[in-house]
């Protein structure tokens, strides 16, 4: 699309966010009920659209791209009017009489930039934030899985006013181009690296940004631990989108008093979950397209694989992989991996593990497990991520109470719930004094009456 047809939307947007509809909260109400009927409706075609994408099966579709999105509005739905509300807060004696509050109001136009590993939900997820509170909204689906683009853009127009919502579908030069308009927000999910070109290209415009970006996510094994637990949970939040997830477990730190028992049961652990021969398995997905397959062979050549390690690249498939004697220096510790590939890390005591992470930029996620309270508080004191979990992996993503959002490196700001309705909304701060006891004190002339100003700041302090 042109930067003419750009200039349009937003022009047709700005001009229906003008019109104060979505400030209206029974309007915003009806589209997220709308949007979770659309959903429901055309559960097939987005079974097929993101199979044909990422070889899902749908059950894993409904999993990671369906439930949570739903739960997402129902939740939003049934709390939008109360998160709306002004919120009495405290006033102070200095400006008696009076009262303060805060206001949420909607930002305007904003754009959603989607990734691939996850093109329907990590889309739609944020805009529901963005409905609820109150805003339009370009959408910008991920090239890299045209089937969803394509699905997205189509439900979308049938479906939603197009100064509501619109739909832009396109590859980098499309992205430059909107990063090139003035939005009231941008919304990127995706690899640190672009999240920086989206911030230097928003900050020219004074765009504030949130950015869901990713890492290197850690995953701590204590000696104290249920081995086949956290094996079976390891191995799933790993290799569940074929491990093409953002909060996915990118390296395993384990205490070398339980890693061979620990390696052991997640190898039993892979072969119950796809079978000896993952690439049959229908719910074993694809690595989206060549240039990330051929990324992710390259990380294939240091260690010692003990678990997969084979590729077909007629398929872009990649075996669930596990690489033991890693070494802090080698190519697949310098970066995200973003694929089925788990380096193994040995440790003798928790505080070089704790150092490891540390040496390393703040992760999108944390994991640690272990059945010592103590050191699971000592792990979270003494480290720093967006999220995490003790004893699991990823399922922090999936609660509608948590904000979710990364630190440092792996993000700026927060969504899901509340949090998504707050990155969507200016919280106004207001407050309303009548016209009496307009005291003199404050005005100038001021000579003579900073002793009085003093003991006013005293006592009103």
């Amino acid at each position: 699309m042109s930067g003419v047809d750009i200039a349009e939307i937003l022009g047709r947007q700005r001009r229906f966010f003008g019109s104060g509809k979505t400030r209206d909260v029974s309007f915003r109400i009806d589209r997220l009920k709308r949007l979770k009927d659309v959903i429901r409706d055309n559960e097939d075609e987005i079974f097929r659209a993101i199979h044909a994408d990422l070889k899902k099966s749908k059950e894993e579709i409904f999993l990671g791209e369906i439930a949570g999105l739903v739960g997402e509005i129902d939740h939003a739905v049934r709390r939008v009017r109360s998160w709306s509300k002004p919120k009495r807060v405290r006033t102070p004696l200095a400006l008696f009489p009076g009262s303060s509050f805060i206001m949420p109001e909607p930002l305007g136009v904003v754009l959603i930039m989607g990734p691939w590993n996850y093109p329907f939900q990590l889309v739609l997820a944020p805009l529901v934030g963005a409905l609820a509170a109150g805003n339009c909204a370009v959408l910008k689906p991920s090239e890299l899985t045209p089937d969803t683009s394509w699905l997205i853009r189509r439900l979308i127009a049938e479906n939603f006013e197009p100064g509501l919502i619109s739909v832009v579908e396109g590859g980098p030069d499309v992205a430059t181009d909107l990063l090139g308009h003035k939005f009231d927000h941008v919304f990127f999910t995706g690899g640190t690296e672009i999240g920086r070109i989206v911030a230097q290209a928003a900050a020219k415009t004074l765009t504030p940004v949130t950015l869901e970006l990713g890492g290197k996510s850690p995953c701590i094994v204590d000696r104290q631990v249920d081995v086949e637990c956290a094996a079976r949970r390891i191995a799933w939040g790993k290799f569940f989108n074929a491990g093409q997830t953002c909060v996915a477990p990118d390296y395993l730190l384990v205490d070398g008093k339980v890693k061979e028992e620990l390696l052991a049961a997640m190898r039993r652990c892979v072969i119950g979950f796809y079978g000896e021969n993952p690439k049959e398995s229908p719910d074993y997905c694809r690595i989206v397209n060549k240039r990330h397959f051929d990324r992710l062979s390259r990380l294939l050549d240091e260690g010692d694989i003990i678990l997969g390690g084979e590729t077909d690249p007629s398929d872009n498939y990649i075996a669930p992989t596990l690489i033991n004697n890693v070494a802090l220096h080698h190519k697949i510790m310098e970066s995200e991996i973003f694929g089925p590939i788990l380096p193994v890390l040995e440790f003798v005591e928790l505080t070089q593990a704790i150092s490891i992470v540390n040496s390393k930029p703040k992760p999108l996620a944390l994991y640690f497990f272990s059945k010592s309270c103590k050191n699971a508080d000592r792990v979270l004191r003494e480290t720093s991520s967006g999220g995490g979990a003790i004893n699991d992996t990823i399922v922090h993503v999936s609660s509608n109470t948590l904000p979710f959002g990364g630190v440092g490196d792996s993000g700026i700001g927060r969504y899901h719930g509340e949090a998504g309705f707050d990155a969507f909304s200016n919280k106004r701060a207001i407050v309303k004094r009548p016209f009496v006891l307009d005291t003199s004190f404050r005005y100038p002339p001021y000579r003579g009456k900073l002793p009085l100003l003093r003991r006013l700041m005293q006592y009103f302090g």
